[in-house]
């Protein structure tokens, strides 16, 4: 399964502790982050390189030391630049069990009454060693990790809190709305047809636009036309496919939407700087 589908059907953590940590480099065949949106909270955090996120319609260059957080629900994705970078996924809901003086505060942030973020000011006072608490013991599981993982959560719920780190509503207007429905659709598209041929008309169409002004609309909301992105996601799904399984260079390509295994290694060596053979090859050397 692709690690980051348009709706993500991945479970994050277990029933008992629904929390997941990743840590990415740019080795890393999940390096790079489709649009995508899932049922739990994001924390992402930058250690080297800068992340270009779009969050809804919303652009966001994060560099090292920032700290993203995305609701639930929220459609998310961008391109990575020399980064390495991790995140935590989680379902706020492990919050609230048996704790009645935090469920007010956490239910509105559950149902987005209290909009965190999406970028965490890095001068707030307790903010970074809180992080670092998270993603450390996330990391390391070191017996007591799950005490120090939901305490830093709830530590980080408080400085949001006590720091207005949040917008009180959802100011999403009706236009802004529509054109993320738009653009979901279109993703939805590429997700499910990827293999087949897919033409600039048929993604047009899907987003119930003019070619041209969809070209438009699309590189605004990515900074690629869709075509581009078409390509992208697909060289996407080729890595997963070249390392999770048997299939030859050839049959990927297929596979993945590319009738001719020449034009998909040219393609995939535009995107990943390598062939896909030496792509096998390196991450076969980082696993050793």
């Amino acid at each position: 399964m692709k690690y980051f589908d348009y709706k993500e059907q991945k479970q994050h953590g277990t029933f008992d502790f629904p929390i997941a940590f990743y840590h990415v480099t740019p080795e890393h065949p999940r390096y790079n982050m489709p649009y995508h949106w899932h049922t739990e909270c994001e924390i992402i955090r930058i250690l080297e390189g800068e992340f270009l996120l779009i969050i809804n319609d919303e652009k966001i260059l994060a560099t090292k030391g920032d700290i993203i957080f995305i609701h639930d629900g929220m459609f998310h994705g961008g391109t990575p630049n020399n980064c390495i970078y991790e995140c935590i996924v989680f379902d706020i809901k492990i919050l609230l069990k048996q704790n009645h003086a935090c469920t007010k505060q956490i239910q509105d942030i559950i149902n987005q009454k209290k909009i965190i973020g999406p970028l965490l000011p890095s001068n707030i006072e307790g903010l970074k060693p809180c992080c670092d608490t998270l993603f450390e013991s996330m990391k390391s599981m070191k017996i007591g990790y799950e005490f120090l993982t939901q305490g830093s959560l709830y530590y980080l719920i408080g400085l949001v809190l006590r720091f207005n780190l949040y917008k009180s509503k959802n100011k999403t207007n009706k236009r802004t709305q529509e054109k993320t429905l738009h653009f979901k659709n279109v993703l939805s598209l590429i997700e499910t047809e990827y293999q087949s041929p897919l033409t600039l008309e048929d993604l047009s169409k899907s987003a119930g636009m003019a070619p041209k002004y969809f070209c438009r609309f699309f590189s605004e909301m990515t900074n690629k036309t869709p075509i581009e992105y078409l390509n992208y996601y697909r060289i996407e799904s080729a890595c997963e496919q070249l390392l999770t399984t048997d299939y030859s260079i050839t049959e990927v390509a297929l596979n993945c939407g590319f009738n001719d295994a020449s034009y998909f290694i040219k393609m995939f060596k535009k995107h990943k700087g390598i062939t896909p053979k030496q792509y096998i090859k390196q991450h076969l050397n980082n696993t050793k």
